[in-house]
């Protein structure tokens, strides 16, 4: 794969918002931007005006959606605030808006949104697979099952990273962190750059245990 000069990761941000989610994949092209100045990552919100993530966690968006900036690869992470960005027609409207070019991608629960919109029809995704105290009661539902519920058409997958081309989903919390390398990936960067990143993020034992962790659907 030929690498794109300049690629271009814009990360939705909402109200509760998972911090790791956000966090972890900004993160891994951050260190990246040490070996190529050329990668961008940035905030994209509704308005411009602060958001206040999980934890209180608050932070401000670099663009937001009347701004249009150029994407490469657009980011839903995941979180409590999914449950609202699920039916959030207004950015629907915008995923909709966003070239076919552009890479569709989520974190954790953030894949809810593709499978709302009918995105995941008859292909594969992921999500979360491990539940939280309330999730793992009668009362809760595991995050990848509540997918299935959502997308019914979904072929659930279990995979760290799901690639069908266009959409790329990870499952779990910190599943970022793998987005991020993958989208290194995709942007046409070979194994020893990213390999370099994860290093010196001290991370490359996690990434040789996650990096081949994904499956590959072509249409």
């Amino acid at each position: 794969m030929d690498k794109k000069q300049g690629f271009r990761l814009g990360v939705y941000i909402f109200k509760d918002a998972e911090v790791i989610d956000y966090a972890a994949p900004y993160g891994v092209f951050s260190v990246a931007r040490r070996f190529d100045p050329e990668l961008d990552v940035f905030l994209v919100a509704d308005a411009m005006k602060p958001i206040q993530t999980q934890a209180g966690l608050t932070v401000h968006p670099n663009y937001s959606f009347n701004d249009m900036p150029d994407v490469d690869a657009f980011l839903i992470p995941g979180g409590f605030g999914t449950r609202q960005e699920t039916n959030n027609k207004r950015l629907h409207q915008y995923i909709r808006s966003l070239p076919e070019t552009t890479l569709l991608t989520s974190v954790c629960t953030g894949s809810w949104i593709y499978g709302r919109m009918g995105l995941l029809d008859g292909i594969p995704a992921t999500n979360r697979k491990e539940p939280d105290h309330l999730e793992a009661t009668d009362m809760g539902k595991v995050p990848i099952d509540r997918l299935a519920e959502i997308a019914p058409a979904c072929k659930i997958s279990r995979a760290r990273i799901v690639d069908t081309g266009r959409i790329v989903t990870a499952g779990g919390i910190a599943s970022g962190m793998e987005m991020g390398f993958h989208l290194l990936r995709r942007a046409g960067y070979d194994e020893n750059f990213i390999y370099e990143v994860a290093r010196v993020m001290e991370y490359k034992a996690a990434y040789d245990n996650y990096k081949d962790d994904i499956e590959y659907f072509d249409y």
